[in-house]
Parts: C-alpha cells; sequence; structure tokens
C-alpha cells in the first residue's frame, strides 16, 4: 500500500486505468506497473492503457501485462514532468492553524476555498473514494460523481489508514486521533501528519451543520435521490437552520410541504405524534445497484441494540444494498463500504453486518422486493468541518477495530466467518438490565460432556468432546427477578421506563441473555437457581463466544447484560408444512390434517354466529388482538352481533385462515418452550421434564425444532416430574429441560439444536402420540470440508477490513445455498409423501430417501455457514427442476400429496366473504351523557381523525408505530395513564367519557356505514366500556361481578 501511495499518476491514466479494471475486471496494478506507467509521461502512459484496453488478449496480470506494453510501446519521458505536479491541498487564510497543534483548526468562520473541482466532488460525495492520487484535473474529466459510483471504481486506501496527505489525516476538523492500545493499555494520542487542505464545502452544509442530527438527517432524506446542493438553495438552508429550536413535528411538516412532497413518495413520509417518547432513532441508507443513494429517517422505533445503546442513535447509520445483479455491482458497493458514506459533514464508515434473511423469510414475499437481506451497520467516525467537532469520542480511535474492541476482543476469535458473526450479536434486539456488572460475580463451570456406555467422552469427527449443556447457564433468583415475568408483553418493549423497573416479585424460568464484560462476549441461557448466592451468574465455556485479550486488561470496554427474551406462556402453536410431512412420514394418516383443516374453516365461517368458534379464534389471537380486546368483550357479555364486535371477530378469523394453505392449522395441546438442561442431572435420555402454567406435567409427548427436515427430527419422549428441580427454580415456570446423559445431547439431534434460546415445538395431542412412530435420529453423513481461514489477529486493520467487506457480499451465497437445498428437499419430500400414499415402488422411494438425506446434510451446514465459513454448493443432480403448485414456483406440478390436498380445500373457500351487519348501539349504552363531555370529546375525535390519516400515509412497519402512538394519546386523554387499570380519576367521569367517545364514534360510522370507524370508540375507551357494560349487565340480572361475567363462557367448553 505504501508503495502505491508513493507513485502518484496524473488523473487522466488514473481513470482509465480503473476503466480497464471495471470493463475487464482485473484488480489494481501494483506499485512496480504504476512506477512504469510514470517514467513514460502521461500521453505515452495513456497510450499504453488504451491499447490494453482495446487488446483481446487474455490478461491473467495486469500488472505484469502493464510492464510487458510499456517496454514494448512506451517512451520515457522527463523525470521531471513524469509523476506530475501533486495537488495543491492548502488551507486557506480563512483557517489559519491552532497554534498549539497543527492538526486542529480555529473555528471562526464557516467558510472555506477550493482548487480542486475532484476533490469538491470527493466532499460533497456521500460514498466518496479515497483515491491514490491528487494530481491536476481538469473540471469536465472528473470522474467523481456526488450520488453514484456507477462510472468508475476507484482505487481507494482505508479510512482508517494513517498517511500523509489522506483525506482522512487532512481534513481541518478531525480530532487529533488517538491509539486505543498502547503499550501500557490505555489510550495516548497518536499525532497525525498535517498538509494544508484547501477546498470549499458547499455553504448550504456548513449553515445546516447547526442543526440537531436528526433534523439534519431529515433534510437529506426529503431532498430524495437528489444532491442537496441542487435542491437546497443557500436561502433555503438559512431558513430551515431557523426552525432548529422548533419541534420536531412543526420542523417535519414545514420540510414535507417545501421539499419531501416534490422529492419523495408519500409513503417516505416520517410522521410522528410524539418525537419525544424516548423511542430509538433510526437512520438508513438505501443503496441501489448502480451506487445511488437515498436516506429514509429518522424513523422511531420500539426497540434498541447493544450498538445503538452503547454509543448513540445519531452514530449508527443502517444501510442496505439491493441485490447484486453483476461483479461490477459488488465491486461498487465494496468501494462504498471501505469509502465510507457521508451524512452532512459527518463520515459513516463500515463496521458490521448481519444477515436478515430468516427474518425478511418471516415477513413474506413483499419484503424481499425490497433488496438483499443483509443490513450493514455503519458507525460515525470523523468529520469533515472546519471546525473542531465537538463529538469526538467514536474519532479518538485510530482504526475501526479499536472500536469494535469496545464491544468485545473479538479479534481472538480463530476465523473471519466467526468474527462477524460474533460482532453481530450486538445487534440483537434487547433489553439492559440495569445491574452494575462490577457487583456481580461471572463464574465459569465446566460444560457436561457426551459420554458413551464405557463412560469415554464421545468426540466429533475433529476430536472435539461432544457436550450435553451447549449454551445454557445459571443466574442467582435476586438478579433474575430484576426481568419482568411478561417480558415480551408489548407493553415492555414499548416503554421507555422499563430499564429503570425492579423488584418484580417473580423471576422468569429463562433468560436468553448477551453478555459483555471487559472484552468477554457471552451468548446463552440462564437458568434461575435458587443455590445460588446472591448477585452471580454461572457461564460455560459452550457459551462464551468471544474471550478476552489478556494484553488489554486496562483498556475501555461496554459492560452490559442484554436481555433477548424469556420464558413466558406460550400461545397455541400451529402446524407447519415441514411438521405435516414428517408426521405423516411417521404414519399419521392424512385423513387426520385434512379433519383439523375442516374444523378451523367451519370456525372462521361460523366465527360470526357461533360462540365456541368466536372463542376460540379470538382466544387463539389474542397477541395480535389490541391485548386481546375480543377476549374481554366476550367477557363483559357484550352480545356477539354487536357491530364492532362480529367485524373484529372477522378480521381475526381472516388472520386466522391466511397461512391454512400453507400448513399453518392449529393443533390443540401443543406448543413452543425455550429448551435448557437438567440441573439435578436426574433425566435419562429419553425423558424431559416440562413445565406449564400449572406445574410439571407427565406422559408422551413429541419434540422437535425448526428448521428440522430429517425423518428423526421429531423425537418421542417421556415427560416425568422431577422433584428436586423445585429446589433449584422454585415457582418458575415455562420451559423443556432435557438429559445431559447418554452419547449425544437431544438438541443436537434435532438439527443440530442448542440450548441457547433455542425454542422446541412440543406435542401431547393424543392423536398425533396414537399414530406417530419415531424414526432414527439424524447423523450426518455428507460433510462440507472445512474452508481455511486466515486468523483475524494474524491480519493488518487494512487486511483485515478487506476481508470483512468480501465477507460481507458473499453472505447471500449461503443463504442461496440454503434456499435451493431447502426448496429442492421441499420437492423430494411431495414425491415421497405421494409414493408412500399410493404404495408405491419401494426402489425409488429409497432413492427419493438417499438424494434428501444428502440435501439435509447440505441444509444443516447452509444454516451454518455464516459462523463456520464452510462453501455449501448443491449439486445439480439434487436441485429440483419443477415444483408442486402449492410452491408457488414454475415450472410447476399439480401435486397429490397431503400438503397439495391442504392447499386445494384452502384455495376453495380463500375468497369467501362474511356477512356484514348494520351499525347499532348497544341498549346498556343509551343513557344521558353531560353536554360538556359530548363537545369535548367531538373536537378531540376531529383531530384524532386528521392524526390517524398522517400515521397511515406509511406502507411499513413504522404504519404500525404511528398508529400505535396516536392511539396511544388519546388513551392517555382518557384515563390519564396507560390504560383503564392504571388510572387515577373519578371512575363515572372516565365511565361519562368512554360512552361520550363511544356515541360520537359509532354516530360516524352510521354516516359512514363503515362499521371500522367504529374502532376509536373500543380501541381507545375498550376497558373502560366493557368494564360499565359488566356494571349494568350484573345491575339489572344480580348476577356477582368479576373480571369475566360468570355466564360469558356458558356453552363455550
Amino acid at each position: 500500500m505504501d508503495g502505491e501511495v508513493e507513485v502518484p499518476l496524473p488523473f487522466s491514466v488514473n481513470r482509465l486505468i480503473e476503466e480497464i479494471c471495471v470493463q475487464k475486471l482485473l484488480p489494481l496494478p501494483d506499485a512496480g506497473a504504476r512506477k512504469s506507467l510514470s517514467k513514460i509521461g502521461e500521453d505515452s502512459a495513456i497510450d499504453v492503457l488504451k491499447r490494453i484496453s482495446s487488446s483481446s488478449t487474455r490478461i491473467y496480470n495486469f500488472s505484469r501485462f502493464i510492464v510487458y506494453m510499456v517496454n514494448k510501446f512506451g517512451s520515457v519521458a522527463d523525470s521531471s514532468s513524469s509523476n506530475g505536479e501533486a495537488e495543491s491541498i492548502r488551507l486557506s487564510s480563512y483557517y489559519p492553524s491552532s497554534p498549539s497543534s497543527s492538526s486542529v483548526c480555529s473555528t471562526p468562520q464557516k467558510s472555506a476555498l477550493y482548487e480542486s473541482q475532484t476533490l469538491e466532488e470527493f466532499i460533497d460525495s456521500p460514498c466518496p473514494v479515497i483515491t491514490r492520487y491528487y494530481a491536476p484535473t481538469n473540471i469536465s474529466d472528473s470522474g467523481l460523481s456526488c450520488s453514484s459510483l456507477k462510472d468508475a471504481v476507484p482505487a481507494y486506501e482505508p479510512m482508517d489508514q494513517n498517511f500523509f496527505g489522506s483525506l482522512s489525516a487532512s481534513y481541518c476538523g478531525s480530532p487529533v486521533q488517538k491509539r486505543l492500545f498502547s503499550p501500557s493499555g490505555s489510550p495516548t494520542p497518536t499525532p497525525t501528519p498535517t498538509p494544508t487542505p484547501n477546498y470549499k464545502i458547499r455553504q448550504q452544509s456548513l449553515i445546516l451543520a447547526e442543526l440537531e442530527f436528526r433534523k439534519l438527517f431529515m433534510v437529506y432524506s426529503y431532498v430524495g435521490r437528489n444532491k442537496l446542493e441542487d435542491v437546497v438553495s443557500e436561502q433555503d438552508a438559512i431558513e430551515i437552520k431557523s426552525m432548529k429550536s422548533s419541534r420536531m413535528f412543526v420542523f417535519e411538516d414545514w420540510m414535507w410541504s417545501h421539499f419531501g412532497s416534490r422529492y419523495c413518495q408519500l409513503s417516505d413520509r416520517i410522521k410522528c405524534i410524539n418525537w419525544d417518547s424516548g423511542k430509538t432513532h433510526v437512520y438508513t441508507c438505501f443503496v441501489s445497484c448502480n451506487g445511488d443513494y437515498q436516506f429514509k429517517g429518522p424513523s422511531l422505533d420500539t426497540k434498541r441494540t447493544h450498538l445503538q445503546r452503547a454509543i448513540g442513535d445519531e452514530n449508527v447509520l443502517i444501510v442496505k444494498f439491493a441485490e447484486a445483479a453483476d461483479m461490477l455491482t459488488y465491486r461498487n458497493y465494496e468501494t462504498i463500504a471501505e469509502a465510507g458514506i457521508l451524512v452532512g459533514l459527518s463520515r459513516y464508515h463500515f463496521f458490521v453486518f448481519k444477515d436478515g434473511g430468516k427474518e425478511r423469510q418471516r415477513k413474506g414475499k413483499e419484503d424481499k422486493k425490497r433488496g438483499s437481506p443483509i443490513k450493514c451497520y455503519f458507525v460515525k467516525r470523523e468529520s469533515i468541518a472546519p471546525w473542531v467537532d465537538s463529538d469526538t469520542f467514536l474519532m479518538n480511535y485510530k482504526t475501526i477495530q479499536d472500536v469494535r474492541c469496545l464491544f468485545m476482543h473479538v479479534h481472538t476469535v480463530p476465523t473471519l466467518s466467526k468474527y462477524m458473526a460474533r460482532l453481530s450479536l450486538i445487534l440483537s434486539t434487547t433489553i439492559k438490565l440495569q445491574v452494575d456488572l462490577a457487583s456481580v460475580s461471572i463464574e465459569e463451570i465446566r460444560d457436561i460432556p457426551c459420554i458413551d456406555e464405557n463412560g469415554d467422552v464421545v468426540r466429533d469427527d475433529d476430536g472435539e468432546p461432544l457436550i450435553q449443556t451447549d449454551g445454557t447457564g445459571f443466574i442467582s433468583e435476586d438478579l433474575a427477578v430484576l426481568v419482568p415475568n411478561d417480558f415480551q408483553d408489548a407493553k415492555y418493549m414499548k416503554d421507555k421506563n422499563y430499564e429503570v423497573r425492579i423488584n418484580f416479585p417473580f423471576a422468569p424460568l429463562l433468560i436468553q441473555c448477551r453478555l459483555y464484560k471487559e472484552g468477554f462476549a457471552v451468548k446463552g441461557t440462564l437458568l434461575v437457581n435458587k443455590k445460588l448466592k446472591p448477585r452471580t451468574i454461572v457461564v460455560r465455556p459452550s457459551m462464551i463466544k468471544v474471550r478476552k485479550d489478556p494484553r488489554l486488561s486496562d483498556t475501555k470496554s461496554f459492560n452490559s447484560l442484554e436481555i433477548v427474551s424469556v420464558s413466558h406462556k406460550p400461545k397455541a402453536a400451529k402446524l407447519s408444512k415441514n411438521l405435516i410431512a414428517l408426521l405423516s412420514v411417521g404414519g399419521v394418516p392424512k385423513e387426520y390434517f385434512l379433519d383439523l383443516l375442516a374444523k378451523t374453516l367451519t370456525d372462521v365461517q361460523t366465527v360470526c354466529f357461533d360462540p365456541r368458534a368466536a372463542f376460540r379464534i379470538a382466544n387463539r389471537n389474542q397477541h395480535i388482538d389490541d391485548s386481546g380486546l375480543c377476549i374481554e368483550m366476550f367477557g363483559a357479555l357484550i352480545p356477539l352481533n354487536e357491530p364492532f364486535f362480529q367485524q373484529r371477530l372477522s378480521i381475526l378469523a381472516k388472520e386466522d385462515r391466511k397461512g391454512l394453505g400453507e400448513g399453518k392449522i392449529p393443533l390443540t395441546e401443543s406448543f413452543y418452550l425455550i429448551g435448557t438442561t437438567d440441573p439435578t442431572e436426574t433425566l435419562n435420555s429419553d425423558e424431559v421434564c416440562i413445565i406449564l402454567e400449572n406445574g410439571q406435567i407427565s406422559g408422551k409427548v413429541l419434540v422437535y425444532r425448526n428448521p428440522g427436515v430429517h425423518f428423526g427430527d421429531i423425537h418421542v419422549l417421556n415427560a416425568r416430574y422431577v422433584k428436586e428441580l423445585e429446589e433449584y427454580i422454585g415457582n418458575a415456570k415455562f420451559g423443556i429441560f432435557f438429559s445431559t446423559k447418554g452419547r449425544r445431547s437431544i438438541a443436537d439431534e434435532i438439527a443440530g439444536g442448542d440450548f441457547d434460546g433455542d425454542l422446541y415445538w412440543v406435542s401431547r395431542n393424543p392423536q398425533l402420540l396414537n399414530h406417530f412412530k419415531p424414526s432414527e435420529p439424524w447423523t450426518q453423513i455428507y460433510s462440507t470440508p472445512n474452508a481455511s481461514s486466515k486468523r483475524p489477529s494474524d491480519l493488518s486493520s487494512e487486511e483485515l477490513e478487506s476481508e470483512l467487506f468480501r465477507l460481507l457480499f458473499s453472505t447471500k451465497t449461503h443463504s442461496s445455498a440454503a434456499g435451493t437445498a431447502a426448496d429442492s428437499w421441499s420437492v423430494l419430500m411431495d414425491k415421497y409423501l405421494t409414493l408412500q400414499d399410493d404404495d408405491g415402488d419401494d426402489g425409488e422411494k429409497n432413492s427419493i430417501k438417499k438424494k434428501m438425506l444428502h440435501l439435509i446434510d447440505l441444509y444443516y451446514d447452509a444454516l451454518d455457514a455464516p459462523r463456520t465459513g464452510k462453501k455449501v454448493v448443491i449439486p445439480n443432480n439434487l436441485k429440483a427442476t419443477n415444483f408442486p403448485h402449492y410452491m408457488d414456483r414454475k415450472p410447476k406440478y399439480h401435486s397429490t400429496s397431503i400438503l397439495g390436498i391442504i392447499y386445494d380445500e384452502f384455495q376453495k373457500c380463500k375468497n369467501e366473504k362474511l356477512p356484514v351487519q348494520e351499525i347499532w348501539k348497544l341498549p346498556y349504552f343509551d343513557t344521558n351523557i353531560p353536554d360538556s363531555c359530548m363537545n369535548m370529546w367531538k373536537a378531540r375525535y376531529q383531530t384524532y381523525k386528521q392524526e390517524m390519516r398522517d400515521a397511515l400515509i406509511h406502507n411499513d412497519q413504522s404504519q404500525n408505530n404511528a398508529a400505535n402512538s396516536v392511539i396511544t394519546k388519546y388513551k392517555q386523554m382518557l384515563y390519564e395513564a396507560s390504560d383503564y387499570k392504571e388510572s387515577t380519576r373519578n371512575i363515572e367521569d372516565v365511565h361519562y367519557e368512554a360512552l361520550a367517545i363511544y356515541h360520537v364514534a359509532y354516530d360516524y360510522a352510521k354516516s359512514r356505514n363503515d362499521v371500522a370507524k367504529c374502532g376509536f370508540a373500543w380501541k381507545v375507551a375498550g376497558s373502560a366500556l366493557c368494564a360499565y357494560h359488566r356494571k349494568v349487565h350484573c345491575k339489572k340480572t344480580g348476577e356477582r361481578e368479576i373480571t369475566f361475567v360468570s355466564s360469558a363462557f356458558d356453552g363455550i367448553f
């Protein structure tokens, strides 16, 4: 690298080199080749490069070919002119150097001069390229586009490299860099060479720099894909700056009306009622295939990652790349990743990425249209402001690796694949447990190994011991009790005050967590253990994903205990295509699944008049029903034909029906539980202990884990009562305990699972248990060879970043292989099921089974590839060429397997419409209401309608967040609390206002003949209306008033 920096070339020569590299897909030439070109002068060098460009000769080594062509056609020029005069980069007199430091500039004036158009464009570009040359250029020849890299892929240096003339050093406002790791272990300043740059920063950028960051980002967001200076004049910038003290919603409204409405789609508008709610501010940049970009945000989210929490929301930029179509696109992306992205006067650099393929798969096909599932996280690393940036924390570290070490000493892991897999732990959505880790004793105990019949430790093919306790440890009760048992409830995820809540009376059974302390990174589950001394956490070696570098013992770190999830009451489980297929292979007749489907479809069709069907659907879908509003209406004895009640049940029925064609059929006596191991070590290898709401259960159960596809991935195990377990967990609930005995962990037998947070499907459905016959557990037959990989600690900072960029854009290969294997397995399974139903030829079935076993091994390897680094390739003879019709892929054939039949039955009734009722009012609500109440809520309702219209302009998750914010606002107005049960207002006043809301909303709904308009009353005042209806009903009938009226469930069960 240093050699290349010492050989500057004229811009025209460099540009031609870059064009050849792009045209012929070649790496950039080395310093020797550049030196040969520099000796023959600009004109001769251009002539040589044009000959190379037009040559049809296949080039294997670009550098050697240049030297060969120079020797053959070049003529040596005068050395004084060969190198060209380096472009002058001098700071103008407007910015005299600080007398105390040559690298820090004085700050009186925010104006700068420039001499180089190329450098001017570099500064303005959000995706700049740090070129290795500083030669004078003609303005018309400039190839560095502000918002696109599609015309060139320049040679570039990493931002962290410290060399004379690099822009990271020449920014006048760059703070004095500090080295994180000095011999003494403490950060020490690293002096930076100080050239004298002379460039112009756009006046608009200087003016807008006075805005708080979220407002500044909104400005860039609302100019769409345009350059800021093309649509925002200096006068506009001054006017925008004048609003720096305005409320955020006022600022957004002005920006939208003046810019956003002209340059953005309506769905891109960032509309929020309460900008100061304490929610996470998310800043996003979308990059298209040609290198164009668009900012979007800030959007508000109820969730936060450790990365955002540790360094602040505004220091994190999420970058999403479109699906790359060719190698040139990948090169463009690598250029952006290495050069960084400029937002205002702050430059963000690549930090970590995470493959969101599984998340995108859950969200469905619509989300796939948005591009690559890979999310990159860039962090703020430097400022180009011509004054001292007050926010210098992340800039005070010399390399990006130094910043990563603040989270964990990730360079100690053995491979590059594990490097990024471990670092991406900081991207998990978590809630921080407010505990001082300095006062917590963190102890390490051994993993329990797998032991064979002779008492010997069982080892894998690499000689490593197999373990029973992979990913699970312990936590003392006093720490576990700090986490609320209903952590999964949305109100805790959305409550900005959650992190100061303590002293909840019950500890959750299991806590899935991430623990960061002094360079260590721990991932796994912690089982509550009453036997531990207070303030103690016990971890195992299998949980420690990154160990501390002893050389960095005195350096700063972001210590934290982050909670991902906790064990909780499971909702009713549903079947899936994979489960139906595996259960069918195990002997469950197809008639059983068709009966389940018919029953569910009957519930959907009779939901509006059958109380049993209505209750079943309402109960199954409480998690999407405004915290169980329909169940609450059942309990208040609201008539089933009440207009809103019926409409709401219809919506839930539609949701219940949505996945039926894909095999998502509700199943009784089945649920998902988080898994761990038996701390008493009393369970035998075929036994489990299962704890539900009413305690431990006994009897045979089926156990499975997604995404298992092997015939033996469904186990039949014996659930038994373990008395000794109560000494550890007390009354904690909801989990499944596996044995620590035997040759192999049961979890590992089920699709290679472990106990770091995996959920296990458990069923004690008597019909399934009666029919199902298990197969032999999965053991790997076809193993993908381990890929060779360099140790991160053996690489320089520049080499490490280069390798990570390549890893970033190769991740798609892993998900592609996994997807291909899964689809091909589905096709073979469909054929296998068809042959099984038709008593087909055993020879053909065995041939199909052999292919499936090969695919299963490849599939499991591909799922682990981002962590292991294995290069999984699906052989052509295993790839599917046509697909069953229910997979919605072409070319397709009509399947007669159980999965095809389920799909066809669903298609017959999917478009059936439910009856529509006229809008009428409940007689219990026909009472006198003070005029003041009615008038107040009529006025509020008018405001509500406008606010809800604004909230619903979005077409993504932000729409739901914005709409929920509006509802929350009006609930607060009514209750002066978050909900009815927490209100301290006079109860009669609340009831009067709730009735006023009801009548206002229903009158408007009747005038529009739209029952959906009734929703305002129930979503805002539902609990109060139910309480009032229950009270009046009990008064009229003499029934005892409880949470649910005693007759509400008559005949339902």
